[in-house]
Formats: structure tokens, C-alpha cells, sequence
């Protein structure tokens, strides 16, 4: 359940709404034992029992050494103990970690020897995942620019205000191989930490080409000129081609981002475009003014 805002908040009179490193990692710490201590971990982690000692989990016996395999980085384990230490990268490896080990605990027995506690045998990942994810993202939203832990697990970088119908995970399904997945890939290779640049220009040629595909379903309702503008992006800015003829003095963070969203717009629903086009004609012969 999301945290109440409270007054100074809700009405923007409070300026200290941003959240620091050394802040998150406290913050996450305690959200960690709050998980640990209701057995979210017991599947991935294991236990320890008074009758049979050390009972691993799915991640093994030795859980520190896993990780290194998996991060090549040491003093990550255990992680109530180093995560006060982290980097930032180390932080969102260890979120997306947690994401992939945590499980609700269902059915299991209680242990009253020695008051050991509970055994579980039951657990439901997909349950788990989404209560982790809806609280670890009441913490990094509020980080730097903002992050968001997606539905499979990235920590991505958070949309604008208003935007994020045009990325969200659960858009109408069209044709699950040649356009659904194909944006879902490009929307995540823009959006995770830490993408470069070319990773994001990567990514708005894959939106473009969705829309080369879906091209001949337009033909009979686009006329030329707006053909031309919807492509004129992706073929004259450096996105799709490389050749001296390409325009690209522009600032790149800057317009890599407008470029995105500009394609997003059309990847809600794939033949979103063909009712809306004469108004994102404009939207794109005004923002071309700019570039």
C-alpha cells in the first residue's frame, strides 16, 4: 500500500522531497529486514534450523560467493551488513537481485523447538516481486531524477509527468512478434540506468522500424507529405542512416529524449497514428524548427 503524503508534501511546501544516497540505502535497508522478517527470502536464501542447521535455498550454501559470480564484486553479501556501504551502482544490482530471489512465503510449518520459527515449503514469486516492487519504487522515485523498477525487474529511469501512459508495461496487444515485443525491447534499452547514447539512439531506430513495418497498413489513409514527416526523423537525423547528407548538430541528451516520446506516441496502440495524425504533423514540423 503506497505511504500517505502528508501536508507540506501534498501542497509543495516542503523542499526537501528529494532523497539522497546515504538516505536511500537506510531506507532500503529497512524495507530489506521488513521483508526478511516476514520469510520473503527463505525460497532464494535458505534457513537455519535448530534440528538440521543450515538449510540452503535455491541459491546454494554459499550465498556470498554466488554473488560474486554473478556481480564480479566483493562485500555485497550479506547485504543487511554492507548495504549501508553501497555504490550507487551497487544498490540497483542488489535491488534487481532481490527483485529476481524474493517470493511470498504460503504454506509452511511452524518449528516451536527451541522456538525456531517457521519452515516454508509454499511460496509465490510473482507476488512477492510486486509488493517488493511497489515499495522499492515509493524510495527511487524520489532519487536523483527518479528511477522506476519495472514489472521485469530494471531499474529504469522515470518518465516525465504525462508521459507515461506512452511507456507503460500493459499496452493493448497487437502482434506479439513483429510490434509488441519489438517496442517493449526498444522502450527498455532507452530507459534502463545507465544507457549511453548510442544505446538510446539504438532504441529509437527500433521504434521507427516498428513503424517501417506497419507502413503499407497506412498507405491508403497517409498522404505523402505526412509520410514523409513521420519518417523524417529517423532517416535525416542520424538515427537510421549514416552518410554526409545526415543533420546532427543537435544536443543529444536533449533530443534523443524528444525523439523517443515523439515515436512512443505512436506505439501506444500501432494504428493510434491514423486517427491522430494531422495534430503530431504539427507537433513534429514545430519541434524540427528547434533542432
Amino acid at each position: 500500500m503506497e505511504s500517505r503524503q502528508y501536508y507540506s508534501i501534498r501542497t509543495g511546501k516542503n523542499p526537501h522531497t528529494k532523497i539522497d544516497l546515504p538516505m536511500l540505502r537506510r531506507l532500503f535497508r529497512e524495507t530489506f529486514l521488513k521483508f526478511q522478517r516476514e520469510y520473503y527470502f527463505q525460497e532464494a536464501f535458505g534457513y537455519y534450523c535448530v534440528d538440521d542447521g543450515d538449510v540452503p535455498g535455491t541459491l546454494g550454501t554459499d550465498i556470498e560467493a554466488e554473488m560474486f559470480r554473478i556481480f564480479r564484486k566483493p562485500n555485497l553479501w550479506p547485504i543487511d551488513k554492507n548495504c549501508l556501504n553501497y555504490s550507487e551502482e551497487d544498490l540497483f544490482d542488489i535491488i534487481e537481485f532481490i527483485y529476481d530471489s524474493i517470493s511470498k512465503p504460503l504454506k509452511g510449518r511452524y518449528h516451536d523447538f527451541g522456538s525456531c520459527g517457521w519452515h516454508y515449503s509454499e511460496f509465490d514469486k510473482n507476488v512477492g516481486r510486486e509488493e517488493f516492487r511497489s515499495q522499492i519504487n515509493q524510495l527511487i522515485r524520489d532519487y536523483k531524477d527518479g528511477f522506476e523498477l519495472s514489472k521485469n525487474g530494471m531499474v529504469l529511469d522515470s518518465v516525465e509527468n504525462g508521459l507515461d501512459i506512452l511507456v507503460k508495461d500493459d499496452t493493448i496487444e497487437y502482434d506479439p512478434e513483429n510490434v509488441d515485443s519489438r517496442i517493449e525491447k526498444a522502450i527498455l534499452k532507452f530507459r534502463r540506468y545507465h544507457s549511453s547514447q548510442d544505446e538510446k539512439r539504438d532504441a529509437i531506430r527500433d521504434l521507427a522500424e516498428v513503424l517501417e513495418y506497419l507502413r503499407p497498413q497506412m498507405d491508403n489513409v497517409l498522404t505523402k507529405k505526412d509520410d514523409k514527416d513521420l519518417f523524417d526523423i529517423a532517416n535525416n537525423f542520424g538515427i537510421r542512416h549514416h552518410n554526409d547528407r545526415q543533420k546532427t548538430d543537435y544536443n543529444k541528451r536533449i533530443w534523443y529524449d524528444w525523439m523517443f516520446y515523439y515515436y512512443c506516441t505512436f506505439q501506444v496502440s500501432p494504428l493510434f497514428i491514423i486517427f491522430n495524425l494531422s495534430y503530431y504533423s504539427y507537433l513534429h514540423s514545430k519541434a524540427l524548427e528547434y533542432i
